[in-house]
């Protein structure tokens, strides 16, 4: 038996007042959307713990992960993060203050910035990662290796699918 959720009484109200609509595509995306939020709020505070929001785990994260010496320039950041410039800015700014990354000029172009993660934004963020994981395998754990992997390889799919403009 399959446990009944809050996007079925949606889709369910849809098909009383509006039978002929197909909402399929209202239930997948009314799915996805609430289990975005509900994910993306639970890792806000283990983030929260750390002294970081979700966003600006993320310039740290994506530091992290840009390897050695973990420094990358303002305008890549932003394209990564799909982020504006004013939105990185203010950011980098609270970041830097709280110590955990550092903006210098960049030798090789006089108008640009490098911007490196600091030795405390480093450990910062493997701890924080690790926190950000265990909430996603607990949310995981009930499906399996096999369905968690046949999930990834559907929303990858969806996402594809979405991204055609």
């Amino acid at each position: 038996m399959t446990t009944k959720d809050p996007v079925d009484a949606i889709t369910a109200q849809w098909a009383e007042v509006r039978p002929e609509l197909d909402t399929a595509p209202m239930a997948v995306f009314g799915r996805v959307y609430r289990i975005a939020r509900t994910m993306g709020d639970r890792i806000e505070k283990a983030y929260a713990r750390f002294g970081v929001s979700l966003g600006e785990f993320d310039v740290l994260a994506t530091l992290r992960r840009s390897g050695e010496p973990y420094t990358l320039s303002p305008r890549q950041l932003s394209a990564t993060l799909m982020l504006t410039t004013g939105g990185m800015t203010g950011r980098l700014d609270k970041l830097e203050r709280a110590g955990l990354l550092s903006r210098s000029p960049d030798p090789h172009d006089r108008r640009g910035l490098r911007v490196t993660l600091s030795e405390s934004g480093l450990a910062l963020v493997d701890e924080a990662v690790v926190a950000g994981l265990e909430i996603q395998h607990e949310a995981l754990e009930g499906l399996g290796e096999e369905r968690v992997e046949q999930l990834q390889e559907l929303l990858r799919r969806l996402l594809a699918g979405s991204a055609r403009t």
